[in-house]
């Protein structure tokens, strides 16, 4: 910076103070939004400055902000929320700019399709009239050709946070994973002959990732996609995934901290009746009842055994 420059270094908030007011208001808002592991960040870099100045009674009051900060992590634990994520997508010459854009949306934390649903379809029907304006109810990719060219419309869905493996290392607490974030991505399940649903045998499922162009959470409520990427999950993957799942549930609810017999019980009964007939025996039976005839299946049959051998042992 060049001082000379009219008002650049003359403005209250540029000098030492100024910076340091800065960030203590910085981290009180955090500490009012719930993100208590930032306000430590924050004072990483005020607490040098009131040091060098030997300012104890300020060093005092920030190390106990800090213990606040540190004590409601520990409390409120897994009950804070964070948000909830829905992709939407606009389709239509009337919406200009926006046409065949997608965003991904962070809104307050029980938020459901619904609500979301309503308040765009809301804001959008006073833009362009009422019957002009129409939600897309699936997540299945959006065919142009098939949409009233005088028509506006929305295509909603729920999506979640996604990380890669590795990433998982690093990101242990339920703060890390809701935080700093710009991938997520939703299911659509699909069988070959065009319905969402069909047989175990036949049911397919298409992973798609979206990310973001800044991280979550972000000055904006709702950030552009900038890319997709998508992954076709075979029959015999999706079972794998889903017993996975399964397991992780049934692990989650044995290692409880106080044991819950309730959500126990419910696990156990998801897991073992096969209310919806796709429980795990139907699983077995229908994949794993014979050696499969094509070798490219194998390093599937066998890791879905693994999964089966897991389960029974939790």
């Amino acid at each position: 910076l060049s001082p000379d420059e009219d008002g650049i270094c003359s403005g209250r908030y540029f000098s030492e103070n100024g910076l340091v007011g800065l960030l203590e208001q910085a981290a009180e808002l955090f500490s009012t939004g719930g993100l208590y592991e930032t306000v430590n960040e924050v004072y990483k870099i005020v607490i040098p400055i009131l040091e060098a100045h030997r300012d104890f009674r300020k060093l005092t009051l920030t190390h106990s902000k800090l213990q606040k900060a540190f004590d409601s992590i520990i409390n409120k634990g897994q009950k804070r929320m964070f948000g909830t994520y829905f992709r939407v997508g606009f389709y239509g010459s009337k919406f200009g700019d926006l046409d065949e854009q997608e965003f991904v949306y962070k809104e307050p934390a029980i938020t459901k399709l619904p609500e979301i649903s309503h308040r765009l379809e809301g804001f959008y029907g006073q833009c362009f009239g009422e019957d002009a304006v129409e939600v897309i109810k699936d997540s299945a990719p959006v065919d142009k050709r098939k949409l009233d060219p005088n028509k506006a419309y929305i295509q909603i869905t729920f999506v979640e946070p996604y990380f890669d493996e590795y990433e998982m290392k690093d990101r242990v607490t339920y703060f890390e994973k809701n935080f700093n974030i710009c991938r997520f991505m939703y299911t659509t399940p699909f069988t070959m002959d065009g319905r969402p649903r069909g047989e175990l045998s036949e049911q397919y499922k298409r992973n798609t990732i979206l990310t973001t162009m800044h991280a979550f959470p972000y000055i904006k409520t709702r950030i552009n996609v900038i890319q997709r990427e998508e992954f076709i999950l075979t029959p015999i993957e999706v079972a794998i995934e889903d017993m996975r799942k399964k397991t992780q549930e049934l692990t989650a609810a044995t290692n409880q901290e106080p044991p819950d017999a309730k959500m126990l019980q419910m696990v156990l009964q998801g897991s073992v009746g096969a209310t919806v007939n796709q429980g795990p025996l139907e699983v077995a039976q229908v994949f794993l009842a014979e050696i499969p005839s094509d070798p490219k299946l194998y390093r599937h049959h066998n890791k879905l055994r693994l999964c089966f051998k897991e389960f029974i042992m939790r």
